[in-house]
């Protein structure tokens, strides 16, 4: 960016006190969202027909999505934290089982893997994609491998296919090959070789937190899989089990008023998506000549949602220029940004108490060098030029101070 254009923009800081790192709702509603919660209240208030578990608005609003993803099934839940919870349920783990998953994360899938009583084993990620390495899971499987558990990190498709080549060259000798299972949270509409996230692995976890890319009314989720038998493991547990099978199971049911917004945002995600891409895409733009960012990237054949605009700084930055760089932006520009997400070993004791004497050298250097500031679909053009401009100019503050 021009330092002259940079500064003039600076200089005319829009009105807004700041933009949070994650914003609290990562899409936006609109009228007919407004009118389908009404209409699905007015609908309920007959005292025969209330507001039922298993009503039309839940079978349009899975079929609707299954047919987004590709997929022959959709089921959904409650969050993708309690998704999370019922893959695990349905390896039925022993002692001994292990599940791998990359360090660098949000803690939720790995204390799903611990909940449910595997050993969790982690993995380094591939540093330009912050996603699973299959190189470096292919060198910790193990006979004992029940699953890999990979998340679409901050918007991006793991490298679905390599990992299932992985899992097929090193078959449990019980089970068959571990399971690939995504965790798209922060990934719904992202796409990998022509198919949308949610079509590729065993099932695909998704998220309709209110921060997420479309919400279901603040919680929410949605899991999707080509297996029959798996569709059906997942319906049992979602509702108590099923007593012909004696199999346990919980309530993980959505609503029918969440599943009527569903229906809304999903038919508007491409729309919400499109202008992230925009703004994303714009920013890298602006930032491509300052030499200590690596921006986020996007491997040919992939579509990045961007639901966090992931950087880097240079390695000899870790830590604590990295902090210093986050402070400037915040205090002295009103831009937020957050470290999404170091390695979690590092971040969670519980974590940490499970894995003991694992550690993932790349991943804490990464974990100590990437910061996400803001974005968001509906900032202004401008509004993005500033975020960007901000940037430049408190990397060029931290570079100068030596």
């Amino acid at each position: 960016m021009n330092k002259q254009r940079r500064d003039a923009i600076l200089a005319a800081e829009p009105d807004h006190p700041r933009w949070d790192g994650e914003p609290m709702m990562g899409g936006w509603y609109t009228e007919a969202e407004v009118e389908a919660i009404v209409k699905a209240v007015r609908d309920s208030m007959d005292w025969t027909v209330g507001f039922g578990f298993f009503c039309q608005e839940i079978v349009d609003f899975e079929e609707a999505f299954a047919a987004y993803c590709g997929t022959k099934y959709a089921l959904s839940i409650t969050s993708a934290g309690a998704g999370l919870d019922m893959a695990m349920m349905t390896l039925d783990l022993q002692p001994g089982d292990e599940v791998i998953a990359p360090a660098i994360n949000f803690w939720a899938g790995h204390y799903a893997i611990i909940g449910a009583g595997a050993k969790l084993v982690l993995c380094e990620v591939d540093p330009l994609t912050l996603n699973a390495d299959p190189a470096d899971v292919e060198r910790r499987i193990t006979p004992r491998t029940r699953a890999i558990l990979v998340t679409h990190m901050n918007g991006l498709s793991a490298d679905m296919d390599a990992l299932q080549e992985v899992a097929n060259r090193h078959p449990h000798p019980r089970y068959g090959p571990p399971k690939v299972i995504g965790d798209a949270a922060r990934a719904c509409g992202g796409e990998y070789k022509g198919a949308k996230i949610g079509k590729h692995g065993w099932m695909t976890i998704f998220s309709f937190h209110t921060m997420k890319a479309m919400t279901t009314l603040g919680e929410g989720g949605m899991i999707t899989t080509d297996d029959p038998a798996l569709y059906e493991r997942l319906r049992a547990i979602r509702m108590w089990g099923d007593a012909r099978d004696d199999l346990w199971g919980g309530n993980y049911k959505m609503t029918k008023i969440q599943a009527a917004v569903g229906l809304v945002q999903l038919a508007r995600l491409e729309e919400m998506n499109g202008l992230r891409y925009q703004r994303a895409r714009q920013r890298s733009a602006l930032l491509q000549d300052v030499p200590q960012l690596t921006l986020p990237y996007e491997p040919p054949g992939y579509k990045h949602t961007y639901y966090l605009y992931t950087c880097l700084v240079p390695p000899e930055w870790a830590g604590e220029k990295r902090d210093r760089l986050i402070g400037l932006l915040q205090d002295e520009y009103h831009v937020g940004a957050q470290v999404l997400n170091r390695p979690t070993y590092q971040s969670r004791a519980f974590v940490r108490q499970h894995t003991l004497g694992q550690q993932l050298p790349l991943s804490e250097e990464l974990g100590a060098r990437l910061f996400c500031p803001s974005l968001h679909p509906l900032m202004s053009e401008e509004d993005n030029e500033y975020v960007a401009a901000a940037m430049d100019a408190a990397v060029e503050r931290v570079a100068a101070e030596g």
